[in-house]
């Protein structure tokens, strides 16, 4: 058998599919808790969560990441952004949200990146909302069925701000 050349190879490799600087982690899920949960990155991508969930939709203040997690593990796909954010790329955010039933959207100064996008077990840092792999990243974790608790609708949970 022969080795392919190194172009075909390259290409193959580029079109993947997967989305460039996504990180990956597996946290396991079901591990309900009350009350603070101390997580080990701002916004968390998964790990121990409240019984309430996070009803999806845009709040315009910090959302508890207790309940945000655990809609997470229902198949959501969290946007934070740090408060200083334009209005005119909040408003591009909210428009992607309202277009994706299962996303919620909220400010959060604590985070490593202008907007972050957080998923069950994966997680986006971009610096603009003009980033394409923003879109993607919503395309591909939303619903997922890859989460703990997958099917579960995002709605009839908290729905107010810390």
């Amino acid at each position: 058998m022969r080795p392919l050349p190194a172009l075909p190879l390259l290409l193959l490799t580029a079109c993947s599919g997967q989305i460039k600087d996504v990180q990956t982690f597996s946290y396991l899920g079901n591990e309900l808790r009350s009350g603070v949960i101390g997580y080990d990155r701002s916004p968390p991508a998964g790990g121990p969560y409240s019984p309430l969930w996070q009803t999806c939709g845009s709040y315009s203040a910090p959302i508890y990441p207790e309940y945000a997690v655990h809609s997470l593990a229902r198949g959501a796909v969290w946007l934070t952004y740090w408060p200083t954010l334009s209005p005119a790329d909040l408003g591009k955010l909210k428009d992607a949200v309202s277009a994706q039933p299962n996303t919620l959207l909220s400010p959060l100064a604590d985070q490593p990146a202008a907007i972050m996008a957080t998923a069950w077990n994966a997680q986006l840092g971009a610096d603009s909302v003009s980033d394409s792999r923003l879109r993607r990243f919503v395309q591909d974790y939303a619903n997922a069925k890859s989460v703990p608790e997958a099917g579960q609708p995002c709605t009839g949970g908290y729905g107010g701000t810390q």
